[in-house]
């Protein structure tokens, strides 16, 4: 157990840093797009473009602002588990493996969603429906659009963050289910050098020993 101790720190050290990618992604997709709007005058009367006349960016707004305090919580734990766990890393609490894999499951799937409206939203808006008759309005909003393409783009790179969290809490509860705990798993622990590797290990390991 003590060989596993640097492994298992790394595992929650790549954990911290994913967290801390959905927050800090979504945080700045938040505000870009939240802060996002432009004002063209059309003989004599003033149009006024903002996030909200788009709902699917006001669902991207708060998929995103949910990750950051999720995010937040969540680092914290980390944070304190580093601090407090020493060697012994692992979380070793059903309850609360089953509650983090829920939480991260939602938010991939939250942020996921939320994104790929966004993205088709925006897409129309830029592009218009032809067969419809609907024309783009990005030609008339330039700068409103380029700030919610930065905002979309960083939305993306949050919600791949979140998709790799989603898979790595999936690996830290099942593997608690795991009937062997001797020295294979020991050594595939520390032989890993990345969450995915150990995850890509572990499933083999699994899968020979049955």
């Amino acid at each position: 157990a003590a060989m596993a101790g640097p492994a298992e720190r790394k595992m929650k050290v790549w954990e911290l840093v994913l967290r801390c990618l959905v927050g800090g992604f979504g945080a700045v997709a938040a505000a870009l797009v939240v802060t996002d709007s432009q004002t063209r005058t059309f003989f004599s009367l003033e149009r006024r473009a903002k996030y909200t006349d788009m709902k699917a960016l006001v669902l991207l707004v708060a998929a995103n602002g949910a990750a950051v305090g999720y995010s937040l919580l969540q680092a914290a734990r980390c944070a304190v588990a580093m601090a407090r766990g020493g060697g012994a890393l692992v979380m070793s609490s059903r309850a609360l493996a089953w509650s983090v894999f829920s939480g991260d499951q939602l938010l991939a799937y939250a942020m996921l969603a939320a994104t790929a409206a966004a993205l088709q939203s925006s897409l129309l808006g830029k592009l218009g429906q032809p067969e419809l008759q609907w024309m783009g309005i990005c030609g008339l909003y330039g700068a409103f659009c380029r700030q919610v393409g930065a905002g979309i783009a960083c939305a993306v790179v949050a919600g791949l963050a979140a998709v790799l969290l989603a898979s790595f809490s999936a690996f830290n509860l099942f593997r608690l289910y795991g009937g062997n705990k001797g020295s294979s798993s020991t050594y595939i622990l520390t032989a890993c050098r990345c969450p995915l590797e150990c995850m890509v290990k572990r499933t083999y390991y699994f899968k020979a020993s049955c």
